[in-house]
């Protein structure tokens, strides 16, 4: 069984040139300097509103581009309620780039935890997991993805997932997760200051459930950030104002490192 793109031709291209030419050129903008991340978390809108973000993010891959054999993929559910944390049995996932095989292992092994289920629905339809998916095929070789969909669970549930899979230089973590939603441009930025200010902090505690649609995993990731004393630091903050124009109702974005 493959997990077949949902999103395709509506937040990104369907056609695989066009997806690789649009990718390349939000890859060549962005600074490529840094260390390789361990963990980042990337946005999950439509390209043309988050593309150059979640770049700012990918573009720190490359020199790691044969190294990173596995990535561990956290986004909130979108369109299903569920308790816990969702994996699938799929064997690959397929975008317009082709086909990445899961870590079924992997899987196997978290879906022994009892708040983590296979339920595919709520993998069908979900974009937050889906849109990180070419950026990834972008940048690295040969690599497998341990893809999660995060319901209603717990902060001390997502690290204890993100604790077991943490692996070493061949594991990258990546949470999706967007900011604050559809306020005028100038409320959205100081909102998405005090969420950012929160993240690199480590302050999950203050984080709302409208400071970041991606809150549940965003807050595990922080929570084991905070226990391996860690650092994480914002590499890109903006909204959809000033990449796609509209400023009257924005979505904000970051792009988060821990190196």
């Amino acid at each position: 069984m493959n997990r077949l793109p949902a999103v395709a031709g509506t937040f990104y291209p369907a056609n695989p040139q066009q997806l690789h030419q649009m990718l390349d050129q939000y890859l060549n903008d962005a600074e490529t300097g840094g260390k390789v991340p361990k963990a980042i978390i990337a946005p999950h809108a439509g390209y043309i509103y988050s593309g150059p973000v979640a770049a700012s993010a990918y573009a720190r891959l490359k020199k790691a581009h044969d190294r990173i054999t596995r990535v561990v993929i956290i986004g909130p559910s979108h369109r299903v309620a569920f308790s816990g944390l969702a994996v699938s049995q799929a064997q690959s996932f397929i975008t317009p780039l082709g086909f990445i095989p899961v870590d079924q292992e992997a899987v196997a092994a978290i879906a022994r935890l009892p708040f983590v289920d296979y339920l595919e629905q709520a993998h069908t339809h979900e974009h937050s997991l889906e849109v990180q998916l070419p950026f990834l095929q972008e940048m690295l070789d040969d690599f497998k993805i341990v893809p999660i969909v995060a319901g209603d669970a717990t902060p001390e549930q997502v690290s204890q997932v993100i604790e077991a899979l943490w692996g070493g230089d061949e594991t990258l973590i990546v949470i999706s997760s967007d900011l604050s939603h559809y306020h005028d441009y100038e409320s959205a930025k100081q909102l998405d200051k005090a969420t950012s200010s929160a993240i690199e902090h480590l302050q999950y505690e203050r984080l709302g459930p409208d400071s970041a649609c991606g809150k549940v995993p965003v807050s595990g990731l922080l929570k084991l950030a905070r226990e391996k004393s860690l650092t994480i630091k914002a590499i890109d903050l903006r909204n959809s104002g000033d990449t796609a124009g509209d400023k009257s109702s924005v979505v904000g974005y970051g792009a988060y490192v821990i190196e």
